[in-house]
C-alpha cells in the first residue's frame, strides 16, 4: 500500500466516522418523538418508494423542475458506482471494476451519460435560481448561498470524474463506453505523459474529496433530504388520504393532547421536517398562501426541523449558549414561538400542500395536531368558533337549528325514517348543511326525488342524524368529534346499516374514512357517484337539453381526498346541450373554496377571500354555470359571485341540478 492509500485511508475512514455521528445525531434527535408503527405492509411501501421516489412521479407534476431534478437524482444513482471505483482505488492499487469486462463498457457509457445529464440538470437548477428567480423559492440571503454551493459542488464533482476519466483515457487506457471522456482526452493530449499523470491524480483527489466533503455538508444543508427522502417516502402513511389518527382520549395518565413541542410529534412527523426540501410547491399550491395569509405550509416544516435541532442540543448537550436578552431554548415551544395560532387557523385543510410534496411529507396532519392543542388544552380558538362548537354540542349541527327540525325539508316527499323502512338499501345522510341550509336544501330535495323516480329504496334519519364530526375533527375539538362519531354510529348500527349515500363530500369523506376508526364500517357513496350508477343502469332517461357553459370545481374533499375527479364530470357531459370547460386549476390541482378545515365559520380577515379567488378564476372563461357537488362549495362560490355582481348571469348549481333539468 503506497503513501497515496494511507494518506486516503485515514481521509475516507474519517469522513465516514465524522458523517456517521452526524446521522447518529440526527437519529437521537428523531427518538425525542412519539413512537409510531410505520414499517407495516413492507411491501406496498417499496411499491410506493419505487413509484415516487425513485421514479420521481411527484416531483414530474412540473415537467421542467422535474427534469432538472429527475436527472440529478438518477445521475447520482447511476454515479454511485463511479465513487466506488474511485473508493477501490483509494484503498487498494489497481482495483477498479474494469475486471467486469463487457458489462464495464456498458456501466462506463451510463456513467458518462449521467455525468452530462447531471451537468444539463444543474445548469437549469443554476438558471431557475439566478436568473429566473421562482416566487415559491426561499431567497434569502442563507437559501442562496447553500443551494448554489451545493450546486456548483456536484457540478464541479462531474467535472472532476469526466476529466479524471479523460486524462486515463489520454495515458492510452480509453475505456469503450466512455464516449464523452474519449473525446475529451484531446485536452491532454499535447502534455507529457508525467504531466498527465499529475493531472489524474489531481483530479481523482478533487472528485473523492469533493464526494466525501459534500456527503459530510449535508447533514447541516437544507439540502438534508438527499439522505432522508427515500425512507420518508417508504414511511409515508398508508392510511385513506383522507383519515386523521384518533386521540385516545381515554388513556390513563395522559394529561397532555394535541401538539404543543417537538416532543409531542412523532418520530415520522419529526422526519419530515428534515426531508422538507424547501421547493415551495405546496406554498405555490396553498389557498391561504395564495391570498395572502400568514400560513406557509413550508414554513411549518422548517420550523419542526429547526426547533427539533435546538431542543436536541438542549437534551443532548446540555449547555448552550444564550444571547442576551433572549429567551432560552428551553422555555420555547414549536407552537407560539416558531408557528402561531393565526397560521394554524388560516389552514383549509385541502391537502393541496401534501398532493404536490414530492417527498411525502405530510402537513395537515401536523396542522390538526396542534390546533388540538390550542382547542383542547388552551381553549385558544378563533371566537366565532366558539359558536359552532356551543351548536354542536346542544344542536348537534354547526347551526343553531334544533335536532327536531332534521327531516322538515322532506315533508309532503313521503321520504320514510330508517325505522320505518326495513327494506330500504340505502340510507341518504343528508347532512347539516343539506338539512338546514336554505339553498342546499333544494339540492337535497332535487337529489331525493330522482331518487325516487329512479325507484331508489331509500330512507333517512331525520331527528336521529347528527354532525358527522368533520368540522369539529378539523378545527382540533377532537372529544367533541369524537362524542358525535360514537353517537352516530350507535345509532346507525341500531337501524342494521349498511350502506349510505350522501351529498356532502365531507361527510362522505368522514363517514367512509373516519368511523371505521370507531368501529363503524359501512359503504359508503357520494351522490355523484350513485348518480353515474343510475345512468349506466338506465334508471335516469333525458327528455331535452340543458343548453349551459359549465365549469366544474372540484372539492377538495371529493377530489384530493378521495380521488373523485371523474363520475361528476362524465354526469355533466352526459346532459345534453353542456359545455364542460375546464378552469386551469383543476382535478389534483383543484384550487380550494376556502371552507375545508372549519374556515367555513370563520371569517377571512387577512388578504383576499379565497372564495372571490376560485370565482375570478371560474369566471375568467365566460360560463353560464358553475358546477359543483358540496354544500360549502356551493355557499362559497355563490357568495364570490355576489362580489362580482353577475348573479344575474352566471349561476353556481351542484352536479344533481343540472342533471335534474335535462329529465
Amino acid at each position: 500500500m503506497g503513501v497515496k492509500n494511507i494518506i486516503f485511508a485515514v481521509i475516507f475512514l474519517t469522513s465516514l466516522t465524522v458523517f456517521g455521528f452526524s446521522i447518529g445525531r440526527l437519529i437521537r434527535y428523531l427518538k425525542i418523538g412519539k413512537p409510531e408503527n410505520r414499517f407495516d405492509a413492507i411491501p406496498r411501501r417499496i411499491g410506493m418508494m419505487l413509484k415516487i421516489a425513485f421514479a420521481q412521479l411527484k416531483v414530474f407534476r412540473e415537467p421542467i423542475p422535474g427534469i432538472m431534478h429527475a436527472f440529478i437524482f438518477w445521475g447520482f444513482l447511476v454515479l454511485l458506482t463511479a465513487i466506488l471505483e474511485a473508493i477501490l482505488e483509494g484503498l487498494i492499487p489497481g482495483l477498479n471494476l474494469a475486471s467486469l469486462g463487457t458489462v464495464y463498457s456498458v456501466i462506463a457509457f451510463f456513467q458518462e451519460l449521467f455525468a452530462i445529464l447531471v451537468i444539463i440538470g444543474v445548469g437549469i437548477a443554476l438558471y431557475r435560481r439566478i436568473i429566473l428567480k421562482p416566487k415559491r423559492l426561499d431567497r434569502s440571503r442563507h437559501a442562496q448561498i447553500d443551494a448554489i454551493t451545493i450546486l456548483c459542488t456536484i457540478l464541479l464533482i462531474m467535472i472532476a470524474m469526466l476529466g479524471q476519466f479523460a486524462a486515463q483515457s489520454a495515458l492510452g487506457e480509453p475505456v469503450e463506453g466512455r464516449f464523452v471522456s474519449n473525446q475529451l482526452r484531446a485536452i491532454f493530449l499535447p502534455a507529457s505523459t508525467s504531466t498527465i499523470i499529475v493531472w489524474r491524480e489531481i483530479l481523482w483527489w478533487m472528485h473523492i474529496v469533493l464526494v466525501l466533503g459534500f456527503l459530510n455538508y449535508l447533514p447541516y444543508s437544507k439540502h438534508l433530504h438527499i439522505i432522508t427522502a427515500i425512507p420518508n417516502v417508504f414511511f409515508s402513511s398508508l392510511q385513506p388520504r383522507g383519515a386523521l389518527k384518533p386521540i385516545n382520549l381515554e388513556e390513563e395518565g395522559v394529561e397532555k393532547f394535541g401538539v404543543c413541542d417537538v416532543e409531542d410529534l412523532t418520530w415520522k412527523q419529526l422526519l419530515d421536517g428534515y426531508t422538507c426540501t424547501e421547493c415551495g410547491r405546496c406554498v405555490e399550491a396553498c389557498p391561504a398562501n395564495v391570498t395572502g395569509k400568514q400560513l406557509a405550509p413550508r414554513a411549518i416544516m422548517m420550523n419542526i426541523r429547526k426547533r427539533l435541532v435546538e431542543k436536541g442540543k438542549v437534551l443532548f448537550n446540555g449547555k448552550v449558549s444564550v444571547p442576551e436578552g433572549a429567551k432560552h431554548p428551553k422555555d420555547k415551544t414549536l407552537l407560539h414561538d416558531y408557528i402561531t395560532p393565526e397560521e394554524l387557523f388560516a389552514c383549509t385543510t385541502c391537502m393541496s400542500c401534501m398532493q404536490e410534496c414530492p417527498v411525502d411529507n405530510e402537513h395537515v396532519p401536523a396542522i390538526v395536531d396542534m390546533r388540538r392543542y390550542l382547542v383542547l388544552m388552551e381553549s385558544n380558538f378563533p371566537p366565532e368558533v366558539q359558536v359552532v362548537f356551543r351548536n354542536l354540542e346542544t344542536n348537534f349541527s354547526p347551526w343553531a337549528f334544533p335536532p327536531s327540525s332534521r327531516a322538515e325539508w322532506a315533508e309532503g316527499m313521503e321520504i320514510p325514517h330508517i325505522s320505518q323502512a326495513q327494506d330500504a338499501e340505502y340510507l341518504f345522510w343528508v347532512g347539516c348543511a343539506g338539512a338546514f341550509d336554505e339553498r342546499y336544501k333544494k339540492v337535497t330535495k332535487t337529489f331525493a326525488q330522482l331518487m325516487k323516480n329512479a325507484g331508489v329504496r331509500f330512507a333517512i334519519l331525520g331527528a336521529d342524524e347528527k354532525c358527522t364530526g368533520d368540522s369539529a375533527r378539523r378545527l382540533g375539538n377532537e372529544y367533541l368529534a369524537q362524542m358525535l362519531m360514537k353517537e352516530n354510529i350507535t345509532t346507525l348500527n341500531s337501524y342494521n346499516v349498511k350502506k349510505i349515500v350522501t351529498t356532502c363530500p365531507h361527510c362522505f369523506n368522514t363517514l367512509k374514512n373516519e368511523y371505521p376508526q370507531f368501529g363503524g364500517n359501512y359503504e359508503v357513496i357520494h351522490h355523484t357517484a350513485f348518480l353515474k350508477q343510475l345512468v349506466n343502469e338506465g334508471k335516469l332517461q333525458q327528455k331535452q337539453e340543458a343548453l349551459q357553459k359549465v365549469t366544474y370545481h372540484d372539492s377538495c374533499y371529493l377530489g384530493r381526498y378521495n380521488d373523485i375527479y371523474d363520475q361528476p364530470r362524465e354526469l355533466l357531459q352526459w346532459v345534453k346541450g353542456v359545455n364542460l370547460v375546464e378552469m386551469e386549476r383543476s382535478r389534483s390541482r383543484g384550487f380550494c373554496c376556502g371552507a375545508g378545515g372549519g374556515r367555513m365559520w370563520m371569517e377571512e380577515k387577512e388578504g383576499k377571500r379565497i372564495n372571490v379567488e376560485r370565482t375570478e378564476e371560474a369566471l375568467s372563461l365566460s360560463p353560464t354555470t358553475i358546477a359543483t357537488a358540496c354544500p360549502f362549495c356551493l355557499t362559497m362560490l355563490e357568495d364570490g359571485i355576489k362580489t362580482k355582481d353577475v348573479a344575474e348571469k352566471v349561476k353556481v348549481k351542484d352536479v344533481v341540478e343540472i342533471i335534474a333539468e335535462s329529465l
